[in-house]
Parts: structure tokens; sequence; C-alpha cells
């Protein structure tokens, strides 16, 4: 086996609850030494975000940061800030995801860091970026959402859209910030210098659109809510059952066919298969209501399994809208290792999300729990040149807090 990509690498996490701490967890995973920094007393605000375990810790937390050896330090005694400066001159990369210029007050802007350290990649991460005009305004992955134009696409026509109930915005721009900041790592190879990466979860998820936009900017249309089927592609969509919810993709010419022969031959429409007029991507588009009616009343006799089992036979793309405790035990995703057991000393065996990365020849499954707050001051203070009878001080006096 070889070692993880990022054997070597130091990083400074500055960062709280998603979209930075994902960051941290990725690297981590992919080798880098990632040390969680956090204000003293309640640490993280993500520590006290559900599912809440006792009080230092909560599993979101301990999702988002495993792998990750934990500091919290007091940056406005002197020697804090001393701290915090040795510690970034040690560092590869610099995470923070807060509002624009709200670092350079505490003097961890990145023009002071890379004045210091030139070789230092500094990542920040916020809702609209470091520049433009609305730079300065607060946001979380929820206005993104909106803004974005993705949330006013979704839902039935007519109502309020649902929330998406994952944190697209964060999580998309995280692992974009993990794909730039392993650019600039690269690069840095030949220039010899680092620089600042500014993510925006807005641009990120505008980015996103494959195929609203150029519908508007090419043909004038405006995506519409649509409930749960995708008029542009027809056959794409939700679709209930006797007992259940399932999804079918037979928006593709020879999966149509494939898919209306089975409907046909197992109680569906006479002529279904034959019919001309479903033959094209255009033609079912055309006639959508009609097939959408035929499509939904005959799924909706059969159990998703029975439905699932007709067309698996026949090739034609189908799945189970399926539960969390479905997923769990799924096992394509017990096969591909997706839920990793970390033992923790206080709450025994903990299971969680593993993240997608696979390669040939290394292990990336992180089997190290989050930190306690302030867990390896200590250690961290002695690689960074501290005595001991300095790092003693700073613990008894708070500057180094413990938990």
């Amino acid at each position: 086996m070889q070692a993880r990509p990022l054997e070597g690498i130091r990083v400074v996490d500055y960062s709280h609850f998603l979209a930075g701490p994902y960051v941290g967890r990725c690297l981590a995973a992919l080798g880098a030494e990632v040390i969680k920094v956090e204000r003293p007393g309640s640490g993280d605000a993500g520590r006290q975000h559900a599912t809440i375990l006792d009080d230092q810790q909560s599993a979101y937390f301990l999702q988002l940061n495993m792998g990750k050896r934990g500091v919290s330090v007091n940056i406005k005694d002197p020697r804090g800030k001393e701290f915090m400066q040795r510690l970034c001159d040690s560092a590869d990369v610099f995470i923070e995801n807060y509002r624009p210029g709200a670092l350079d007050k505490l003097g961890l802007g990145y023009e002071a860091l890379s004045s210091r350290n030139p070789r230092l990649v500094y990542c920040s991460i916020s809702a609209y970026g470091h520049t433009g005009p609305d730079a300065h305004r607060a946001g979380f992955g929820l206005i993104a959402e909106a803004k974005s134009g993705i949330m006013q696409m979704i839902g039935e026509p007519g109502s309020p859209p649902p929330l998406m109930r994952v944190s697209l915005g964060d999580m998309y721009t995280g692992i974009h910030a993990v794909a730039a900041i392993n650019a600039a790592l690269l690069g840095r190879v030949t220039s010899g210098r680092g620089q600042h990466i500014d993510m925006a979860l807005y641009d990120t998820l505008v980015s996103m659109h494959e195929y609203a936009v150029q519908c508007y900017t090419m043909q004038g249309i405006l995506p519409e809510q649509t409930g749960h089927d995708m008029p542009a592609s027809t056959l794409y969509g939700v679709f209930r059952a006797a007992d259940g919810d399932l999804v079918i993709a037979a928006q593709v010419d020879d999966a149509w066919k494939r898919f209306a022969a089975v409907i046909e031959s197992n109680g569906g429409p006479a002529g279904f298969a034959t019919d001309e007029r479903f033959h094209t991507l255009n033609g079912r588009n055309a006639n959508r209501v009609e097939i959408l009616a035929a499509v939904k009343s005959w799924v909706a006799a059969r159990a998703v399994a029975q439905v699932l089992e007709l067309l698996d036979g026949v090739d034609v793309p189908c799945a189970k809208v399926q539960r969390i405790d479905e997923v769990l035990s799924d096992p394509q995703i017990v096969a591909r290792g997706m839920v990793v057991e970390q033992q923790h000393p206080r709450f025994g065996t903990l299971r969680l999300p593993n993240l997608p990365f696979r390669f040939s020849d290394c292990d990336t499954t992180i089997r190290d729990v989050g930190p306690d707050l302030g867990q390896h001051n200590a250690e961290v203070a002695q690689s960074l040149g501290f005595g001991p009878a300095e790092i003693d001080a700073m613990q008894t006096e708070g500057v180094l807090f413990s938990k």
C-alpha cells in the first residue's frame, strides 16, 4: 500500500459548522495532518448541533471532524497569538469560513499569514465570496440555494418549494474547495508560493446548473416547478407503487422501448410499445400527459419489488426511494464501505457516513474519532517548540483551553 496522497501536509482548520470542517475532514482522509482550532469555552458551534451526545460532543461534530487533532486557544492573549502564529507558520494549508474581513482583525487574514509564510495555501469559504456587492452579507447554504435558482425549480407547481434537507451548498462548495486546495498545492511545487482560494456557496450552486442557464440564455425558457417528473425528459421521474415510491429513468429511446414493451406485456395498454408517437424524445414529451397517466396507473397496481424486478430484467434504470435505515443496510453500500465504524471512548461504536474516495493502493477510511475540545493542546504546542513549563502555564491559565 502507498502512503495516502497528502501525507506530510499540515492543515490548520480554523472553521466551524459545515463547509470548512468538511474540507478538513476530506483532507484528513487523504492523509493530511489536520489541526482543528476552536475558541475557548464552547468551541465550534457544531458541537451544539443535533444529535447531541453530551455537553461537548454531538454526532454532527464527530462526523465532520473525524481524523483531526484538536486545540482550543485564546488568541486574545499574547501567548495564544504567538501559538497561532507559530502554528500557521508551520502549515501548508489554512481553512476558514468566516465573513470576509473577520479574520483580518485577529491577524489571521491572508495578507498577514502569507507575509510570514509565503507557501501557505489559504482557503476562504463564505456565502458570497470576498468580492462583489454582497460580499459583506451573512449567509448559509439555505440562502445560496434560494438565490441560485435551484430551489425555484423544485416542488409542486404553485406551491412553495421544499427544503432540500441536505446541505447542498455547503457540501458542494466544500468538495470544490478540496479540489482547489490540491491544485494549489500542486502549483506550489513549481511556483514555490501558495495563494488565496476564495470559495462562495452562491457561486458553486450557480455552477451546478447543467441545463437551466442554457435553456434561458439560448432559448429564452425559464425552468418551472414540475413536481415528480421532468417534462423535457419523458419518462424520468418518481412514481408511487402499492407499497412505496420508486424512480424510473426511461428517457433514452432504447430504454423507453424496452420499458414500454414490459408495460404492455404485463397488463398495460395495448399498443403502448408500438405507438410510434412515443419512439422519440420529442414525441414522448408532446404526449407526456397520456404517457404519465398510463405509467402511473400501471405502477400503482403493483408492489415496488415487482416493478423493480420487471424493469431490472430489461435493463431499465430504476430504484426504490429508500429510507435511511434501508440505505445503511443496502448490500451495495455495505460492499463499498460507505458506513465507517469508529470506537469512541465514551459513546462506544459510532456508525457514520464514509467519504466516497476510492484509491487502488491506499485506504482513506478514517478510524480516529473527532477530538474533544482542546484534546491535543500540549501535543501540538510541543511540536511548535513550546517548552513543558510554558505549556503548563498556558494550560493552567486558560490560554490553551480544554474541557
